[in-house]
């Protein structure tokens, strides 16, 4: 995973490059709180670890912008459930 950021600060815009593999993805539920919930994609590189939190809209709208490209995508394999 390859991962890019832009940020202003003081000094103005600052942009970072880092790599990293997924190692876990969080569903994060609250019970509470339901327009809370989230998931949690969490990563880490040789110098670099981090958290990427999504809603379930981000996810749905990231999920139908790749369905009708998958057969772009060599070796790509569906999960049915």
């Amino acid at each position: 995973m390859d991962i890019r950021v832009r940020k202003e600060n003081a000094d103005g815009i600052v942009r970072l490059e880092s790599s990293g593999e997924v190692k876990e993805v969080l569903v994060n539920e609250d019970i509470l709180n339901p327009n809370k919930e989230s998931i949690s994609v969490c990563y880490r590189g040789k110098s670099s670890s981090g958290i990427v939190d999504f809603t379930p809209s981000e996810i749905e709208r990231i999920y139908h912008a790749v369905q009708n490209r998958m057969h772009l995508i060599k070796g790509f394999k569906k999960f049915r459930i």
